[in-house]
């Protein structure tokens, strides 16, 4: 599909020819009328169905084709998860994986060898500097004083927790309200559909899918059209391009094509619960640093200027091994349909 570039181009206007006597002169106002006329009748018309009912077609490019779905943005509270208790048991990737528990009992994912190790090489962490965890110490005072402190931090331990519950509430309910993506998934897949004909023979069947929880869902197997799959180009991407482009160099990297890889990446990791990718493309990773630099790079003046300053310091091929894994992971939990 190429590199999609939007650019604005303008062409100048030339002088009009002397209209023949028998051929009538269009004023501004008809011509006018006749381009509003044209934009009408083009396919953007055909998104009535998917502004109503808040889905989108989806096309997504990669290694082993292009193939059709369909995303949709909803509260968090509305969807329930995609299951991934069968998918997890053919996961090629689990074998390099490994969960660690660290002092604080919290566990980290260890993400492809390669990748962490180039990573691993790139960070100049010290440990040392981490702030200590907090412990009550001992003091030497009487055992009325030690008993009066007791109490006050027992009660003070008390309102503490009691604040706390009242922000994991409120943290509770802001989680649920925010929209999250949910991609057309079943047990775990991603199902990629090779032609709108295919993807509207199956949102028709009634065939059990993750979107179908959508109160939208059955209004949209009554109404859609082979000819309604015509995805904007903000919703096709080309995850297949994405290690070669960041292979070719600095010079050469497309940052309408990256950063439009790094969004439907957080998507499909988010809706096929890949928490190695998300971890991959958190903040402060190496990855989210390359997301960031290109956004800036983008943008004009010293912004602009710093992003590509920023840029020239990432290593290429750490971002292109990085990149290479998560498109390896996202095809490995996709479900072709012809």
């Amino acid at each position: 599909m190429g590199n999609r570039q939007h650019t604005e181009v303008s062409v100048a206007r030339q002088s009009p020819q002397r209209p023949d006597a028998d051929e009538p002169e269009l004023d501004d106002t008809t011509a006018s009328n006749a381009d509003d006329e044209v934009e009408a009748s083009r396919p953007a018309a055909d998104r009535a169905l998917w502004d109503e009912l808040r889905i989108d077609p989806v096309e997504i490019a990669l290694p082993a084709g292009t193939g059709f779905t369909l995303r949709a943005y909803r509260p968090a509270r509305e969807l329930a998860p995609t299951d991934v208790a069968d998918r997890d048991q053919d996961d090629p990737f689990l074998a390099r994986r490994q969960v660690v528990e660290t002092e604080d009992d919290e566990e980290v994912v260890i993400l492809d060898e390669e990748f962490a190790a180039l990573t691993a090489e790139e960070e100049d962490e010290d440990e040392d500097e981490r702030p200590a965890r907090r412990r009550r110490g001992k003091t030497d005072v009487t055992d009325e004083a030690a008993d009066a402190d007791e109490d006050e931090a027992n009660e003070a331990d008390e309102d503490e927790a009691d604040e706390d519950d009242e922000d994991e509430d409120e943290a509770d309910d802001a989680a649920g309200d925010e929209e999250v993506p949910a991609f057309l998934t079943h047990r775990g897949k991603l199902l990629l559909f090779k032609t709108p004909e295919s993807l509207v023979s199956f949102v028709r069947s009634g065939a059990p899918n993750d979107l179908s929880q959508l109160d939208s869902w059955n209004e949209l197997s009554e109404r859609v059209e082979p000819a309604d799959i015509a995805p904007l180009d903000e919703d096709t991407y080309e995850l297949d391009l994405v290690v070669e482009n960041l292979r070719g160099g600095h010079d050469a990297w497309d940052p309408t094509l990256l950063i439009e890889a790094g969004e439907v990446a957080r998507d499909l990791a988010y809706a096929l619960r890949l928490p190695a990718v998300l971890d991959m493309l958190s903040a402060g990773s190496s990855l989210d640093d390359l997301d960031e630099a290109l956004r800036a790079s983008v943008n004009g003046g010293i912004g602009g200027f710093l992003g590509r300053r920023r840029l020239k310091k990432i290593g290429a091929q750490t971002a292109s091994l990085g990149w290479r894994t998560i498109v390896g992971k996202i095809s490995a939990v996709v479900d072709w349909r012809d």
